[in-house]
């Protein structure tokens, strides 16, 4: 079934206004998985890249919304880099070409919240709803590519994470542009402990999935 724009970003933002309630539970669950000091250190590793990437996003869309080109551009190349370093990870695991298809995939979730970020700063409502629209195919996407590649990654789980943090993305985006920066902070916040939930979870099944390897 085919849904127009303003439905899926009608959908998108109902995971958005759950998320305050969603992100006090999955605060519990935000717990490095236990294991060898291997698994320890992997599991450290990527929530550094995810925690870079939503840093560097935030950079974008600062410099964006003061219209500093310059600095945008730079903290775009960091976003681009740390796309590669998160595909760069799995590598060992699934193969250079699974690692490209998820640099791909990453990259198409940045362009979603690229633009969506142009959009808002137009205050263009048909940009932002198309844009949502492809935020939300996009998690889809990769919720299917990560929960193909691996059975301890079950898609609606995953596609749960992934919706959490494009919701975040987008409040983060609108609170930035408005000015309101007390919001803005307790949002920055869930951000960081939502990336330490996807990081656990992802280094979790990888280790449960690969034994041998940890």
């Amino acid at each position: 079934m085919k849904h127009s724009a303003p439905v899926l970003a009608a959908a998108f933002a109902a995971v958005l206004l759950a998320a305050p309630n969603a992100q006090a539970d999955m605060s519990h669950s935000s717990m490095p998985p236990e294991g060898s000091a291997k698994v320890v250190a992997t599991d450290a590793a990527v929530r550094s890249l995810w925690v870079n990437h939503i840093f560097w996003v935030r950079n974008v869309v600062v410099a964006t919304l003061a219209k500093r080109g310059d600095e945008a551009k730079v903290a775009e190349a960091e976003v681009v880099a740390n796309a590669h370093g998160i595909g760069d990870a799995i590598k060992p695991f699934y193969g250079d070409k699974a690692g490209d298809a998820l640099f791909e995939l990453l990259a198409g979730h940045y362009g979603a919240v690229k633009a969506y970020l142009a959009a808002a700063a137009s205050s263009d409502k048909a940009g932002q709803d198309k844009a949502t629209a492809d935020l939300l195919a996009n998690a889809d996407k990769i919720a299917t590519f990560l929960s193909g590649a691996n059975p301890n990654l079950p898609k609606d789980t995953v596609l749960g994470l992934l919706q959490a943090h494009g919701g975040h993305h987008i409040d983060q985006i609108q609170q930035l542009k408005a000015g309101q920066y007390a919001e803005e902070a307790q949002t920055w916040a869930a951000m960081q402990e939502h990336m330490y939930v996807i990081a656990d979870a992802l280094t979790g099944a990888i280790a449960k999935q690969f034994p041998d390897k940890f």
